[in-house]
């Protein structure tokens, strides 16, 4: 399955461009699916659970944040809205919507955003490392911070992404790339910029949440907090041997939980 780019222009509010590029894979007629990457992280770490998907018959879409793979716009005093408008714009012109929405990390706080702002374009989510009301552990904490600290040495740098990012028997090397401080620093402001109650609930859309067992960021009793606050919205599935990244680690596990979920709402 071949990943064709796409590019999209939109103006903000105060009329300033903004560039949203991505790829997508798949049949244009097959249930359409858009992925919300990680903190910092480019779409290409969906790349084998898309591909996957794909070949199923989904159409999958990946969109790259500002900041990454020629996305561009206004970095400063966003909220999680404004990226959210975004990611409505690439509903409304590379999908067709009503879409499947799947955040991992970061992205489930967007993936959520989007789904209360803008709700006739999502049917569904999945989040994936869906992190919540429980504090992260500072040693996790310090690993997060590290990965994006262009001082460590690489020895230091990739124990930071294993701490934080893999299970304890998985090899981190295959993210040891990919990581955008600037980036980060626009969404981390974000999402401090944004009430949680405006996207807690997701505008009320069936959630599946995926929790690793072993993730060390978005522990799991995220994912039961999530499930006791709001019920029949949220079906819970634990992935064992999987830690923060979860994509590289479980992909036939993650493309098989999509399928079923997305199969199970028609």
């Amino acid at each position: 399955m071949k990943f064709e780019p796409y590019e999209i222009g939109r103006l903000d509010k105060e009329g300033a461009n903004i560039r949203l590029c991505g790829r997508v894979v798949g049949p244009a007629s097959g249930p359409h699916i858009v992925m919300l990457a990680s903190l910092g992280r480019p779409g290409s770490d969906f790349d084998e659970v898309a591909r996957a998907l794909a070949e199923a018959g989904f159409c999958v879409t990946l969109p790259e944040p500002r900041g990454i793979g020629g996305s561009s716009g206004p970095m400063d005093g966003l909220t999680l809205h404004d990226l959210a408008k975004d990611v409505a714009a690439v509903i409304e012109t590379q999908a067709h919507a009503p879409v499947t929405l799947v955040g991992h990390a970061f992205g489930n706080r967007l993936a959520r955003t989007t789904a209360s702002d803008h709700a006739p374009l999502v049917s569904h989510l999945v989040l994936l490392a869906c992190g919540g009301l429980i504090e992260i552990p500072e040693k996790a904490r310090e690993a997060l911070v590290g990965c994006f600290d262009e001082s460590l040495s690489p020895e230091e740098h990739i124990e930071c992404v294993r701490y934080g990012f893999f299970a304890r028997n998985n090899d981190p090397e295959i993210w040891r790339d990919g990581w955008h401080r600037n980036v980060m620093l626009m969404q981390s402001s974000a999402v401090r910029r944004t009430p949680v109650e405006d996207w807690w609930e997701a505008g009320g859309q069936p959630m599946l949440v995926m929790q690793a067992l072993e993730d060390a960021i978005a522990l799991p009793a995220n994912a039961h907090d999530l499930k006791t606050r709001l019920g029949a919205q949220v079906t819970v599935i634990e992935l064992p041997d999987a830690g923060h990244a979860m994509l590289p680690e479980q992909p036939e596990r993650i493309v098989s939980a999509i399928r079923a979920f997305i199969e199970s709402r028609k």
